[in-house]
């Protein structure tokens, strides 16, 4: 609708962020021909979706008399063109309907209120949060020990043995890491057979030196821990090549029911160069053997190494942040940030292109399209996708009796909106979500522990809780 973002309604916002299906709010009564409107005079300049366009701040106001000013008369200073001329008086006021409705599914987000107490009710259930260790700055990853501690990864560079009285001690002996923008230490999970091998995996920002210059890369290490200190690492993985940024490390690890290591690595915010082509390691989920080595199936084993890195399972991700095993499929599910706009929840397949950034459902943060299309023949369509972006970091299905009304959803931590989203699965397919721990903090993290209780992991302050069912 005009030719710069910030000029129909403002500035756009930097930060990433849903729909949810129960409490998505109601339509108004847009017809058809005021979605082909803005498709045919909008979207060049603000994308396919409306919904990812309004999530902004407006500079010149967003109620209805104001919208219908800035499209009428437009700010041909900055870039915005008056309208009146090629549209009518009503096909004007049915676009700022269009968009205020879609407003909406922004405002939802507004949570009022901050938690009272540590005792939170959802849809049938009802959940007391036990603290399980503070004093972190950002608890990226999380692992429980057979014995019930736990290992707890703070992105700063420490990896923290925590008992069951929330005592934490600092593991002397991990890798150095690239503590910078979204860097850090990472992941952590436990090999299927650690109480019998002891082996612990982690992911983190991997940086040397190139020229005088920095650059860093997503690293997969496993190594063993005795007497509070990380032993017999082995570097099994870095992602090529090494970029100059500082962000989009990707870095969540699961492991099938078979014993392979999946784990994901960001196209490092270099979307034109990496995510569409197999010559590299980012913007991919990756699967190797417990040791590192290529699993001989793995669906680009026996291509030309120098076309194809023989270690990708799929590509054509962004930035996933969740991985983990469906327990009852087997299956490996991912979600992966979007832009403004887009993320998504995939079920991830082997040599399968999930599109970005051929197709998305986003926009830039900048407000310019990024694509003007949202599918293509031979690439994945997301099993759901969300306007605006939630941010989803951590990822778990509920696989314990412990939470009857929950077991089998799908639960996606929100960093943005700071709650966790509850999916509710069937026969692969969304059928409804809800808005669970509203307002707890910036969820970086969501795991199921071996004794059945589900955690989360929050920043700033940086905390772990364990949801214990009332």
């Amino acid at each position: 609708m005009h030719k710069r973002l910030s000029i129909l309604g403002g500035i756009a916002v930097a930060s990433i962020s849903i729909m949810s299906l129960t409490n998505a709010p109601k339509k108004a009564l847009v017809d058809e021909s005021t979605e082909k409107t803005y498709t045919q005079y909008c979207s060049s300049c603000h994308g396919e979706k409306v919904d990812a366009f309004v999530d902004r701040t407006w500079k010149h106001g967003k109620t209805k008399p104001e919208l219908i000013a800035t499209i009428t008369n437009g700010y041909a200073d900055l870039g915005m063109p008056s309208w009146k001329a090629a549209l009518s008086a009503k096909e004007i006021e049915k676009l700022a309907d269009l968009i205020t409705e879609k407003l909406a599914s922004v405002d939802q987000y507004k949570f009022a209120n901050k938690p009272t107490s540590n005792v939170f009710k959802s849809e049938g259930m009802t959940v007391v949060l036990d603290t399980i260790v503070s004093g972190l700055e950002s608890p990226w990853g999380f692992a429980q020990l057979p014995n019930k501690d736990y290992l707890v990864t703070d992105r700063a560079g420490t990896l923290y043995l925590v008992d069951q009285k929330q005592h934490k001690t600092a593991i002397k002996g991990t890798p150095a890491v690239m503590a910078k923008g979204q860097g850090g230490l990472l992941d952590v999970v436990l090999h299927p057979n650690y109480a019998s091998n002891g082996w612990v995996y982690m992911s983190y920002s991997k940086f040397k030196t190139e020229g005088g210059q920095t650059v860093t890369a997503t690293g997969i290490v496993r190594g063993k821990i005795k007497n509070n200190e990380w032993v017999e690492s082995q570097d099994i993985f870095e992602s090529l090549p090494y970029t100059k940024t500082f962000h989009h490390f990707g870095s969540r690890i699961a492991f099938d029911k078979q014993g392979y290591l999946f784990f994901s690595v960001g196209e490092r915010g270099m979307e034109k160069v990496f995510p569409q082509e197999t010559d590299n390691d980012n913007g991919k989920i990756h699967r190797l053997n417990d040791d590192g080595s290529i699993p001989k199936d793995n669906p680009f084993v026996g291509k030309d190494q120098a076309k194809f890195h023989h270690s990708i399972y799929s590509y054509g991700q962004r930035n996933p942040q969740g991985l983990t095993l469906n327990p009852s499929t087997g299956a490996i599910w991912e979600t992966e940030h979007g832009p403004r706009g887009g993320d998504e929840i995939n079920i991830i397949q082997a040599g399968k292109n999930y599109g970005w950034p051929t197709i998305s459902y986003g926009i830039n943060y900048d407000g310019k399209p990024i694509t003007s299309i949202s599918k293509k023949e031979g690439m994945e369509q997301p099993i759901t996708y969300y306007l605006p972006s939630i941010a989803p970091s951590g990822l778990a299905f509920v696989d314990s009796d412990k939470y009857p009304a929950w077991k089998g959803n799908l639960m996606i931590g929100s960093l943005r909106f700071n709650y966790m989203n509850r999916v509710v699965i069937k026969n692969n397919k969304v059928v409804s979500q809800e808005k669970v721990l509203v307002n707890l903090g910036r969820m970086r993290n969501v795991k199921m522990g071996v004794d059945g209780y589900l955690y989360v992991g929050v920043e700033n302050p940086g905390m772990v809780f364990r949801l214990r069912p009332q």
